[in-house]
């Protein structure tokens, strides 16, 4: 996901209503709000490194088999021991959507104002702690212990994922979980809704969508008898752990049930349902929550559970309207979900290039209508052949009355006489296998969700486990739900700037991004002299989202008063002079199409001819130059910063932006298109689950793309819910994969019939994929059949995910803002631009919650130029996850025991 303004994800992942809470972020929260060029990091400012990173020095080889290594190089590891909390027990649901106990409209106001009073719009004070996510996690250290988990209200992709997390852990750490069907209805009816979980009934289950323990509303909840149930059915089944997985309505009646607890404990002895001992084992109750809402409507973390997928729906079938409506010069208004939340509607038309979009945070001025009518004129004036309008459910004007799609279809086709349809998604946007994203955001917080309720005391305070960047954090949740209640009050009152600014940082710069680009107009800007020229080209393989960033620089461009010129096919096409100046018209329709309409080549700078490329940038006179591509775009810039001092031709803003299915760029955590290769892999282990559970016994060897970098094998494995994954970054030998063949022997036994393996393309010399496959098939014979199959350029294609296009369309515009401030400081009097130091030669990339310019000077030391990876990657800390939920019991023990324990630096 993510991602400067909370892209986030470990995956890629687009942003949503942000958690600007944590004190101890306050820092970086202040350098976020001022990052509107994008300011050079002051701690990578003026750093001097060589390019080559001696073999020696590389922590590759130093760390190699070490926790350390493993691990990312994290340098705070919390121990985790299985069974070390035996008397507790857990439960898990999901809920969405309603509120499961009441609230007045006073409280409501009174939560709202106190908040709007005593928080500053920018700031907040929310006690953010750090989940321990990638430490040591020894087994059965919560022997004894148990949990239940349900899933209330609306249904969202990804539940299934957390639901799995949530049983496997719990089970790993020793205790009893179970499942608590049909929401808060079955946690009032108690029976058979309460059913202990076990490992096998959660196989299988993270491609489904919905939730398999289902979803329900309960009226019953919501008055004190229902609780009262409720609670003697819990203590029944001695737990008082409860994951609840829903919206904050759903959260805040969990909180509620926990603030009732002691009083509905002493009712219950009283009236002699429950035994004076069972009460006072079980004398209070633990809740965490995790938020499941396609809405993205919850204010505290950067995404929610289900918003990615319903993007993806939304995406596929506004791709599809695109191709119908331009055969027809037809204008299409499509509604999404979005009753108070104007999320889905903002990311759609950020990735979808619509013309116009309506929310319920930022109502339409008065006279709308005349506006979007010149509008919709103006591009079928400039050629264009079909309209796109988006619109949320919710929409609102700034009165308050609704707007509803039938009313702007009569607009148009009265006024305009467009033929104009309506496409109401509906529960489409609920349904459908979760993505990769979704499926990675559930296995994450469900596993910390665990690790929260065992460490939780009784005066601990209920917590949501939220998305911060792409770290796991625990934040209170009813902090989360005021600020939640404070943006309805805000709307309600009409303050929606305000109400703009509490969904978060990311939401706001997605909206001023949108209106930036949808307000400049082809004729204003060819009325205006370009005086600056910026040269963009394309150096790498093909990535997903790369024209969408092409996009977003051609216009933001235009806007700097720049002259854009496109080069071709890369270096090679720059001295083939294959070189076009492009139009506001130009990119129309770009962001939705994959590969590179540019064209690529994988030649960098240096193998051309830097004398030759210099000749070039003195002919056609570049006063910029932006190079969107993989690591041989960053090794690019890398030779022309070098060879300023040689060819003053190079003493021009350089700038890097990382684009690659690899994600093996230095200087970003997240790559343009890793995404996209991501929600591709995972839709084709899919299939081959489906052929392996068909076949019965066999098991698939799958070879991914990625270099030497690790990333999309391991994501992959993750999110599909594989055996193992092979990878360079974590030396394996044939121990270990004899142990791999035992685990798969012992899967044989079981109800679940298959095995997935997953292997980087350059993960080992000598343990090919074909070596590993045959190795399976002698070891497994009379057991298990083997297959393997190599993705290949499978990876590269498909339509841009919608992270993938709106991440290549804030880093596009970043770009052009950042380059126009240099150029206005280096700018000579005759119209030269020289600049020669290290700010001027920089990678944009996403590193957690912010978008960085960091010097490619200071990227040199944090390279493994030999194996073209970055020395550090925040995705190595998911590896334990991944063996722990496969049930690799012996790799952590053996792996773990010898490292030592840090506890948590709360300053990072």
């Amino acid at each position: 996901m993510a991602q400067a303004e909370n892209e986030s994800a470990f995956c890629p992942i687009i942003e949503g209503p942000a958690d600007d809470t944590a004190t101890h972020e306050t820092e970086t929260e202040h350098t976020e709000e001022r990052d509107t060029i994008g300011e050079l990091r002051r701690d990578l400012a003026g750093m001097n490194a060589d390019l080559l990173t001696p073999p020696s020095l590389s922590p590759f080889l130093r760390f190699r088999g070490s926790v350390a290594f493993t691990e990312g190089f994290e340098q705070n590891l919390h121990i985790l021991a299985k069974d070390q909390y035996p008397d507790r027990a857990m439960g898990i649901f999901t809920s969405g959507g309603d509120a499961q106990a009441s609230i007045n409209e006073n409280e409501i106001h009174r939560i709202a104002t106190y908040y709007r009073r005593s928080n500053d719009l920018q700031q907040h004070d929310y006690l953010t702690e750090i989940g321990k996510e990638g430490h040591f996690i020894a087994k059965n250290q919560f022997n004894g212990c148990s949990l239940a988990v349900f899933t209330s209200g609306g249904d969202a992709q990804g539940m299934n994922p957390a639901v799995r997390a949530i049983v496997r852990m719990g089970i790993y750490l020793g205790c009893t979980v179970y499942f608590i069907h049909e929401g808060y209805q079955g946690l009032v009816d108690g029976g058979h809704s309460i059913r202990q979980a076990t490992w096998a009934s959660v196989s299988g289950i993270s491609e489904d969508g919905g939730t398999i323990i289902g979803s329900a509303r309960c009226k019953d909840f919501r008055e004190r008898p229902g609780r009262l149930r409720a609670a003697k059915n819990l203590i029944e089944h001695g737990i008082n752990n409860i994951v609840c997985i829903g919206g904050d309505g759903s959260l805040t009646g969990a909180n509620l049930f926990r603030e009732e607890w002691s009083s509905l404990l002493k009712e219950l002895v009283e009236t002699n349902q429950v035994k004076q001992e069972d009460a006072e084992t079980y004398s209070y109750l633990n809740i965490v929550g995790l938020v499941g809402s396609i809405d993205n409507d919850f204010c505290g973390t950067d995404m929610t559970i289900g918003a990615d997928s319903a993007l993806h729906r939304i995406m596929e079938a506004i791709d599809c309207i695109a191709t119908t409506a331009t055969s027809h010069q037809r204008c299409f208004i499509l509604e999404v979900m979005g009753r108070h939340c104007g999320y889905l509607a903002l990311v759609t038309a950020l990735g979808s290039d619509a013309d116009w979009v309506f929310m319920p945070e930022a109502p339409p001025e008065p006279g709308w209508e005349d506006q979007l009518c010149n509008k919709l004129k103006n591009t079928r004036e400039t050629g264009q052949r079909l309209n796109i309008i988006v619109l949320a459910e919710g929409a609102i004007d700034c009165e308050h009355r609704p707007i509803k799609s039938d009313d702007v279809r009569e607009l148009i086709s009265k006024r305009l006489k467009y033929d104009t349809r309506i496409t109401i998604l509906g529960h489409v946007q609920r349904g459908g296998c979760p993505s990769a994203f979704d499926r990675l955001l559930g296995t994450r917080m469900g596993a910390e969700a665990v690790l929260a309720l065992m460490e939780a005391t009784p005066t601990s305070k209920p917590v949501v486990i939220a998305l911060s960047g792409n770290q796991t954090v625990r934040v209170p949740l009813m902090r989360c739900v005021e600020k939640t209640l404070a943006v309805a009050q805000a709307m309600q009152a009409k303050r929606f700037k305000e109400a703009q600014e509490l969904r978060g940082r990311s939401f706001k710069s997605n909206f001023e991004t949108y209106i930036r680009l949808s307000k400049l107009r082809p004729k204003l800007s060819s009325n205006k002299q370009h005086t600056f020229n910026l040269a963009v080209l394309n150096v790498g393989s093909p990535a997903g989202g790369v024209n969408a960033a092409v996009r977003a620089i051609v216009r933001y461009g235009l806007c700097e008063k720049m002259n854009i010129h496109a080069v071709f096919d890369g270096f090679e096409g720059l001295i083939n002079n294959q070189v076009k100046t492009l139009q506001w018209t130009s990119v129309n329709g770009w962001s939705s199409v994959g590969g590179s309409l540019l064209g690529s080549q994988r030649t960098t700078a240096a193998k051309i001819g830097l004398t030759k490329i210099a000749e070039k940038f003195r002919e056609y006179n570049f006063h910029a130059v932006i190079i969107i591509g993989g690591y041989e775009a960053y090794t690019s810039v890398i030779q022309l910063y070098d060879a300023r001092n040689k060819h003053p031709e190079f003493q021009v803003p350089l700038i890097c932006i990382p684009a690659t299915i690899s994600n093996n760029v230095p200087g970003t955590e997240f790559s343009i298109g890793a995404d996209t290769a991501l929600n591709e892999i995972v839709k084709i282990c899919d299939k081959i689950k489906q052929s392996a559970q068909g076949s019965k016994r066999r098991v698939f060897v799958i070879e991914t793309m990625g270099g030497y970098c690790g990333y999309l094998a391991t994501m992959a494995a993750l999110a599909s819910g594989a055996d193992q994954a092979y990878i360079y970054e974590e030396p394996f030998t044939i121990k270990d994969l004899i142990e791999d063949v035992d685990h798969l022997c012992k899967k044989m036994e079981g109800h679940l019939k298959r095995g997935l393996l997953l292997r980087n393309e350059m993960a080992s010399e000598h343990y090919s994929t074909d070596f590993i496959t045959n190795l399976l098939r002698e070891e497994g014979k009379g057991i298990f059949s083997a297959r393997s199959n190599i993705l290949g350029h499978m990876q590269q294609g498909g339509f841009p995910s919608p992270f993938d296009r709106a991440f290549a369309t804030k880093l596009g515009c970043k770009a052009i803002t950042y380059i126009a401030s240099l150029i206005e400081k280096a700018a000579t009097g005759d119209g030269k631009v020289i600049c020669n130091t290290p700010e001027s030669a920089v990678v944009l990339g996403l590193i957690k919650r912010q978008s960085e310019f960091t010097p490619v000077e200071a990227l040199k030391t944090k390279t493994d130029t030999e194996h073209r990876l970055p020395l550090d990657q925040w995705w190595l800390k998911l590896r334990p996850l991944l063996r722990i939920l496969a049930k690799h019991e012996s790799v952590y023990i053996s792996d773990f025991i010898e490292s030592g324990v840090d506890e948590v630096d709360q300053t990072q």
